[in-house]
């Protein structure tokens, strides 16, 4: 086959799409939901299917998993976008299965990507028919399903976290594309040992992400006469572009805004900044870049340096009011005022500890003291030093400690005036 008649030929794919695994057996990594002895397997050999939700990185195989679930089922197979989708489809969608479930008896499986996208209204419209068993909802998402997905949501579904894969799986993924006819297995390729590693060490476990490479590589190597040997200059010639290692529209940005993350958190501000001029220059929305900013002023430095959160917060108003590109300078000095100041992470540690008890069916209901327009009510600011001890806890329920303030930056002062208090 003549390389360029391949590369034009009506409906061309790119190698990452042909190269997809459409059965569990040429499915590469995920052991530890895959194997022949994990429920997962289990239930997709058996088609005894319950609701899933797949998080993790991109490139690890959520998509991958949905279609060869949709492979394996005998039960219809929907799939929906939660960005173009929205309440009308899913009507649509949930109506058409309970039609095709009381018609003919057949289950239809509902796979959602990017399910984190829908807002609470859309994920809540999903509930019922999950409930009463007319669709098996999977979704796949890159963010934390427990921050993203309502509650009830979660509930009702089994929660699989997929890992980056490591170099051995990505270098296996490599190889089989080399030599597999659905890959480049038609033409007289050669991939070199050390290409194969570095394209693996490069992809920081993105299975796409590493045969988009090998495809750019091939591409740049290939000779219609010759044979086609990708090794590592050519490898390094298609990265030097910087923008290839970045992906604005999810692919690749979620390592990098990790990183920029850890850095602020690890209070080294130069690296802070590094990690931001990288997203910066590659087309990040800068209006993303100021939400985890304002996050981070909350969760890593909170009460340690009150002020943190108010810099974050001025900040994306000003970036509203000023855009870009002087918006940088915005960002610039409220990531280096949260990656300077004292850091704690005393504020999520006690509202975690808070939600533990609501979740556990702690008794929630409000004592007759503390109930609207109450005589029985202790008023702090008619008592010396405005502070009265009283309980402010539900009926029969000792006093729970959330908050433990560090020693770090103000919270050093919020603890002493606490330790006060409570020795009065």
């Amino acid at each position: 086959m003549d390389l360029f008649d391949f590369v034009k030929r009506d409906g061309f794919e790119p190698l990452a799409y042909r190269m997809r695994p459409r059965t569990l057996n040429e499915f590469v990594g995920q052991k530890h939901i895959v194997s022949e002895d994990k429920l997962l397997y289990k239930m997709i050999k058996g088609d005894k299917l319950f609701s899933l939700i797949f998080y993790g990185p991109p490139g690890t195989g959520k998509t991958t998993l949905a279609e060869i679930i949709a492979n394996s089922t005998k039960s219809h197979f929907e799939k929906m976008n939660a960005i173009t989708a929205g309440v009308p489809e899913i009507k649509k969608t949930v109506q058409e299965a309970r039609d095709r479930l009381n018609l003919y008896n057949k289950r239809t499986i509902l796979f959602i990507d990017e399910i984190h996208r829908f807002n609470k209204l859309q994920q809540e419209a999903l509930l019922p028919y999950i409930e009463d068993g007319t669709v098996i909802l999977i979704g796949a998402t890159t963010e934390n399903p427990f921050y993203e997905i309502v509650g009830p949501l979660i509930s009702r579904c089994i929660i699989l976290k997929l890992e980056p894969l490591d170099r051995n799986d990505i270098k296996e993924i490599l190889h089989r594309a080399v030599s597999d006819k659905r890959g480049l297995g038609n033409f007289n390729v050669s991939l070199e040992e050390k290409a194969a590693e570095y394209i693996s060490t490069l992809s920081n476990g993105d299975a796409r992400f590493a045969l988009n490479i090998l495809e750019l590589a091939f591409l740049m190597a290939s000779s219609v006469k010759e044979k086609i040997r990708i090794d590592i200059d050519v490898v390094k010639e298609c990265i030097k572009n910087k923008k290839l290692l970045y992906d604005k529209n999810r692919d690749n940005h979620y390592d990098t805004i990790s990183a920029f993350i850890k850095s602020m958190r690890g209070s080294d501000p130069d690296a802070t900044l590094f990690w931001m001029a990288k997203m910066l220059a590659s087309g990040e929305d800068p209006h993303f870049i100021a939400r985890r900013i304002i996050i981070c002023a909350a969760e890593d430095v909170g009460n340690a340096d009150p002020m943190a959160l108010n810099v974050a917060v001025s900040a994306a108003k000003a970036l509203e009011m000023i855009g870009m590109p002087e918006g940088r300078l915005i960002l610039a000095q409220a990531a280096l005022y949260v990656a300077c100041a004292p850091k704690s992470n005393s504020t999520i540690k006690a509202i975690e500890r808070a939600n533990k008890d609501i979740q556990n069916a702690l008794n929630l209901e409000v004592p007759e003291h503390l109930k609207n327009s109450s005589d029985k009510y202790l008023y702090p600011h008619d008592f010396p030093g405005n502070y009265v001890k009283q309980s402010y806890w539900p009926e029969g329920e000792n006093k729970r400690i959330y908050y433990e303030p560090s020693e770090n930056g103000y919270e050093k002062i919020i603890k002493e005036r606490m330790e006060n208090l409570n020795n009065r």
